[in-house]
């Protein structure tokens, strides 16, 4: 979460639009007293796209999705 003051949100507007039309939460105060949340109209969100950490993850272990003991009371 970035929360900024409402002088730095003057100057750096743009820079915080774009972190709220990336997910990030952005809060904009008055001293150390929350005022409001900058956020994204839904329309405007950035569609999801699949394949997008597609080379990052290089191996997985075979048993990745096997029960965890320590979590079978949970089961």
């Amino acid at each position: 979460m970035a929360q900024v003051t409402i002088h730095e949100a003057k100057t750096h507007l743009s820079k915080l639009i774009k972190k709220a039309l990336a997910g990030e939460e952005v809060v904009i105060a008055r001293g150390k007293e929350s005022l409001v949340k900058l956020v994204p109209l839904p329309e405007k969100r950035p569609k999801r796209r699949l394949g997008g950490a597609k080379g990052i993850v290089k191996s997985m272990a075979k048993d990745f999705d096997a029960p965890l003991e320590d979590f079978e009371d949970y089961m």
